[in-house]
């Protein structure tokens, strides 16, 4: 069965990286989940079968957590002791805040241009260039994760949750273009 001491890396035989060998993770995703899968328990102990499902609910969390890059740093920086409050947290960098609120304009105004759908698809390119900079970033300070190194990654974790925001609204006013014809 499995053991449920294990963190997610260990869970996935990963290091314990911000990187991730995303093939080595979805292959033993499916090993694993085919293992403790709750049909293999059926005619099982109460115990096994609950243990089974505790164990698929374990695999489901920790692969939806290493494979997105936001709840990846966010569990990093928790196995180095740095809890951060969903949704509590906000980025100090005055200048990137008035940044996202001249973004936030561009994007109101696509809505209002010849050709609404380029100007979107250049803007959430923009804002995938972005998330990707500040990804390439927290590799780095992850692999040193010195103190002041992860305080680096929970600050570009903060920005990057903005721009996750934007990149969703983005998508948003998109499928209301879309509705709209």
């Amino acid at each position: 069965m499995l053991d449920f001491s294990k963190n997610y890396f260990e869970l996935f035989g990963l290091p314990v990286d911000y990187v991730v060998d995303t093939d080595h993770l979805s292959t033993h995703y499916r090993e694993l989940q085919k293992a403790v899968h709750p049909d293999r328990f059926a005619n099982s102990t109460e115990q096994e079968r609950r243990l089974s499902m505790q164990g698929s609910v374990r695999i489901n969390e920790a692969y939806e957590t290493l494979k997105d890059p936001i709840l990846r740093a966010r569990y990093l920086l928790s196995l180095h002791g740095i809890n951060m409050e969903h949704g509590q947290e906000t980025t100090r960098d005055a200048a990137f805040l008035m940044e996202q609120m001249e973004l936030r304009e561009a994007l109101e105004e696509a809505r209002n241009q010849p050709d609404p759908y380029q100007v979107i698809a250049a803007f959430m390119a923009d804002v995938n260039q972005r998330i990707n900079a500040l990804i390439a970033q927290m590799a780095i300070q992850f692999e040193a994760a010195t103190p002041e190194q992860l305080e680096a990654a929970r600050e570009n974790l903060r920005k990057m949750q903005f721009l996750k925001k934007l990149r969703f609204d983005a998508e948003s006013l998109e499928a209301e273009l879309d509705d709209a014809l």
